[in-house]
């Protein structure tokens, strides 16, 4: 039976920690907000962008561009997003599970695998499982520049002009709302042919200027740069919203915790005041006998 000073002392010690996730909570939604403006206003430029080369694609021959070819698939190289610090709930676990699901579905298929992560959690989570790492990039979570993305495309585009791998797989959390990340699992390499949408632009029989070849070689890795640039903010969004969440309900439970604890605490106090008043009655009975 814990004593009053032990419930006091677990009262103090959750106050504390109510303290410190509502502060988390309050950084992270000032995080948020900056990182949900750049990706609001990043997602038009790459629809728009994507879009345009879908179509330019569309009427191209693979030989116009090598990012253009498409080989026949042996070996796929998948990138996953994920954060490099925890305490954002299930944000990193949904999508490391989605990433494994899509892996063991691709060896299944007989798919020589390629995996690059971007973010520490990711990175543990690999090595724990001890499968080697193609590439690996961290310490950008919260900083995330287009230097980042260009860093990264490079390597990318470079393994798949050099014939080293035959599909790129974009894995990432696409922001949805505050309470809600929808996981992305998309194709980003090779280009062509790609599949018409509805905010794909019909195919017309283009005339290019300068040349076909110039503006492939200018707007292809831009577009990659772009994609990828594109799933890092949607992934840092997502990653502050589910922190916010996350700490806001620990922040409840905290609460709770200490409610329950003050209920404890008074029901102890009030029992040791009964049991002296007690001590009492019997002591003056006693010395009236």
């Amino acid at each position: 039976m814990p004593t009053l000073r032990d419930i006091k002392r677990r009262i103090k010690a959750v106050q504390s920690t109510s303290k410190i996730t509502k502060a988390m909570k309050m950084v992270a939604a000032a995080k948020f907000r900056k990182a949900q403006q750049r990706m609001f206003e990043m997602r038009p430029y790459a629809d728009r962008m994507n879009s345009i080369l879908s179509s330019l694609a569309a009427g191209a021959e693979g030989e116009a561009h090598p990012l253009l070819a498409v080989r026949p698939r042996k070996k796929v190289e998948v990138l996953v997003l994920t954060s490099d610090r925890g305490l954002c709930g299930a944000f990193n676990t949904n999508i490391l599970k989605a990433a494994a699901n899509h892996t063991a579905k691709l060896q299944k298929e007989g798919f020589e695998l390629n995996i690059s992560s971007v973010g520490r959690k990711a990175r543990d989570y690999y090595k724990r499982r001890n499968i080697s790492l193609h590439k690996t990039w961290t310490g950008i979570s919260g900083r995330i520049g287009y230097a980042n993305a260009q860093e990264i495309a490079a390597e990318i585009i470079e393994n798949y002009t050099n014939e080293t791998v035959d599909e790129v797989v974009l894995i990432y959390n696409e922001f949805k709302s505050v309470v809600a990340q929808k996981i992305v699992v998309t194709r980003l390499l090779p280009l062509a042919p790609i599949e018409a949408g509805e905010e794909t632009l019909p195919v017309f029989n283009f005339i290019y200027e300068p040349s076909k070849e110039e503006i492939f070689s200018s707007l292809l890795p831009k577009n990659v740069e772009i994609q990828i640039f594109r799933a890092l903010l949607e992934s840092q969004a997502s990653e502050e919203a589910a922190r916010m969440a996350s700490m806001e309900n620990a922040t409840k439970a905290a609460n709770d915790m200490i409610d329950s604890l003050t209920l404890q605490f008074n029901k102890a106090r009030q029992a040791a005041i009964t049991k002296e008043l007690m001590d009492i009655v019997g002591g003056v009975e006693a010395l009236k006998g």
